[in-house]
């Protein structure tokens, strides 16, 4: 199937590894070109070179998305980088997991606040071009409650409440927008591949939580973020949907 992602210019945020590596990947190999961003400095290099080896526009940059200064500064590079911007993919995760100030400062900063800054930086630019898609990352834990993780729970429960209201808005600027609830994902460096380490049975009892006997990848989760972003998905908007493998039906 064409997706039609061919050219068009894409920005992640959050993808030096894990699910927004997989997305910004997913994206390249379809032709587009991809700005992405993160903190770390080495991780980031060494997406950027993957992504390099698809062929299009690269470009990657240090940013710490809970600095709002920080975040304009990298979308006006990235913008110059890759000419017009189509594609916003709003990954940011400070797993602001305890019911602390510190935990819900984290998941207010990074998992809110920079989708939300993020997203007015991106939609001029994104309506200036024609139109083209925002995608927010939540998670499962927005839909069905988090009861050991408070604000991470809640706050992917706006990320989800937002969408709707951000699809509505947005419409009529030719800008679809829609969101992806992963459930447990496991790639190496991540939260489940270091509770599989240290944490074996709490890790075993969410393993028997997932009905095909493992947990999803990053790469299944890319995948849909790739559909929602084309036009195949052109009639697609204000939707949530789980990439759970049935998670959420134990």
């Amino acid at each position: 199937m064409e997706l039609g992602l061919k050219d068009k210019g894409v920005v992640v945020t959050g993808a030096s590894k894990g699910i927004g590596k997989a997305i910004a990947i997913g994206m390249a190999r379809e032709g587009a070109n991809v700005s992405i961003c993160a903190r770390g400095a080495e991780a980031l290099e060494e997406t950027r070179n993957e992504l390099l080896s698809f062929g299009g526009t690269v470009h990657a940059a240090q940013c710490d998305v809970s600095d709002a200064n920080a975040l304009k500064q990298y979308f006006c590079e990235a913008k110059d980088a890759l000419g017009e911007l189509h594609v916003l993919v709003n990954n940011p995760s400070g797993f602001g997991t305890d019911d602390d100030e510190e935990g819900w400062r984290k998941s207010i900063d990074v998992d809110l606040m920079a989708l939300v800054r993020a997203s007015w930086q991106a939609i001029p630019m994104i309506e200036a071009a024609g139109g083209g898609s925002l995608i927010h990352i939540s998670s499962i834990s927005g839909m069905t409650g988090a009861n050991s993780l408070p604000p991470y729970g809640a706050i992917k429960a706006a990320v989800i409440h937002l969408t709707s209201t951000h699809a509505a808005e947005l419409a009529p600027k030719n800008i679809r927008v829609n969101c992806i609830a992963p459930g447990s994902i496991l790639f190496d460096g991540g939260v489940w591949d270091d509770n599989k380490i240290n944490h074996p049975e709490f890790y075993e009892e969410e393993l028997a939580n997932c009905p095909f006997g493992r947990m999803g990848t990053p790469e299944e989760i890319a995948n849909l973020a790739v559909f929602l972003a084309s036009d195949a998905a052109n009639w697609i908007t204000g939707q949530t949907i789980a990439a759970d493998g049935g998670q959420m039906l134990g």
